[in-house]
């Protein structure tokens, strides 16, 4: 029986083209959703996704009455609901509340289709919740989920004999079918560990074969790599065959820092690249930029200053505020650029090595934009951690970065990488285990 899908104003910022993914049921949009999407268009968070989904609103009406409902490609049939009866509100719940009167809608929708099943789809916990609490089913939205505790590592550990271990350490390579392992799935520009008994070989599959790595032994902007994890993620980050990196890990894994001395590296010494942009997404948590004091320079510091302190840590001087120097030696020159993300649409960044910070924070629709953004021989780097995510319609198994690294795993200009061990220092790495 054909379902109706009542929709939350966040999933359609979330996707802008959800309503096609609803195939062979009802969806339903309150008129207070819409409503809700003309004020996001101030939003400079959300400005880019509400017109978006006007847009797509806009594309359906022209087919047909908003009101009276369109038949839609997929068996999908679309309907902008305005009856709202807040009578079927608890008295305890406020009629002034949107998130009540989605909810007051849906009851209404209910109770008229008493036979079929009316489910609200949110991304809001609480809205879900609410919803529940009044007796109707709630989902989150689901097309875009990768669970993140599925998400492959980027690497294997493989036990193998003494011959062919012997072979790999001689010649540097060795074919993956000779593994004997089809229960792996080998992804281009993923590692391997090989080991037998107490000793271990690290290589990268290339091509249906295993060989071993250089690039992940050197060191980028005086820093080195400290476990495995961290080689095979400087190996990624050094080989400019690979134009899309993802470094996913906890706190003090180093994943920013890292991707950091891998951009000074190849823009400042190398000159592979002609600038390196820092970007990160400003996830406000009561003010954004705009109540802060100062200029555009003084108002970011507050978000950027993780990026000041990476830098202070490679510039390795012992003078106050050495990262901030640093960069404005850079800016001057025009090789380096820290900025919010809100500014990188609608750019084309040709040339250029591109790192965004806390990616956790973005959905899969954003993640898309900012890849478009890059132009010809551009290098884009992401890192983040889904289990610090501060973006309250967002958690581990439906944020952009993760989605993104299991979705291009495949790709040959891709590479992917969980960072596990903590580096940063021994009452780090036991906060972020047992705290």
């Amino acid at each position: 029986m054909r379902k109706i899908f009542v929709l939350d104003t966040n999933i359609l910022i979330h996707d802008p083209k959800c309503i096609y993914n609803f195939r062979g049921n009802d969806v339903i949009l309150p008129i207070y959703v819409v409503e809700e999407i003309d004020k996001l268009k101030r939003n400079q968070n959300t400005a880019i996704q509400a017109r978006m989904a006007s847009r797509v609103l806009d594309e359906i009406r022209s087919k047909g009455s908003l009101s009276k409902g369109v038949n839609l490609p997929e068996d999908i049939f679309f309907k902008v609901e305005i009856k709202n009866n807040r009578e079927l509100l608890p008295e305890n719940l406020s009629k002034d509340v949107m998130d009540n009167n989605i909810i007051s809608v849906t009851l209404g929708i209910k109770q008229d289709n008493p036979d079929r099943r009316v489910i609200i789809v949110s991304k809001d916990i609480n809205m879900r919740i609410k919803a529940d609490s009044l007796g109707l089913e709630v989902e989150d939205y689901n097309t875009d989920r990768v669970e993140y505790n599925e998400l492959y590592d980027g690497y294997f550990e493989v036990e193998v004999d003494k011959k062919l271990y012997d072979k790999f350490d001689k010649d540097g390579k060795i074919s993956f079918v000779d593994l004997n392992r089809e229960d792996i799935l080998a992804t281009p520009n993923c590692f391997f560990k090989l080991k037998y008994k107490d000793n271990t070989l690290c290589g990268r599959y290339v091509e249906g074969k295993i060989k071993k790595f250089i690039l992940g032994d050197g060191q980028a902007w005086g820093l080195r790599a400290r476990n495995d994890e961290q080689r095979f993620a400087m190996e990624l980050l050094m080989d400019d065959s690979v134009k899309v990196v993802t470094l996913v890990g906890g706190a003090g894994t180093g994943k920013t820092l890292m991707a950091i001395a891998a951009g000074l590296e190849l823009v400042v010494e190398k000159k592979r690249y002609r600038k390196i942009l820092i970007a990160r997404p400003i996830i406000p948590m009561g003010k954004d930029l705009g109540y802060l004091p100062g200029s555009e320079k003084e108002k970011l510091k507050p978000w950027m200053q993780p990026i000041f302190d990476n830098i202070d840590f490679l510039s390795e001087a012992k003078e106050d505020k050495a990262g901030e120097k640093v960069v404005e030696g850079l800016e001057s020159m025009g090789m380096m650029k820290i900025e919010p993300l809100t500014y990188i649409r609608g750019r084309s960044i040709p040339k250029g090595l591109i790192i965004i910070d806390e990616a956790q924070n973005l959905t899969p629709l954003e993640i898309k934009t900012i890849v478009t953004r890059a132009g010809q021989d551009t290098k884009i780097i992401f890192t983040g951690d889904p289990q610090q995510i501060d973006n309250p319609y967002l958690d581990a198994n439906t944020n952009g970065l993760t989605y993104m690294a299991d979705k291009l795993k495949f790709e040959s200009i891709v590479g992917h990488i969980t960072l596990k061990k903590g580096e940063r220092s021994e009452i780090a790495e036991i906060a972020a285990k047992l705290l």
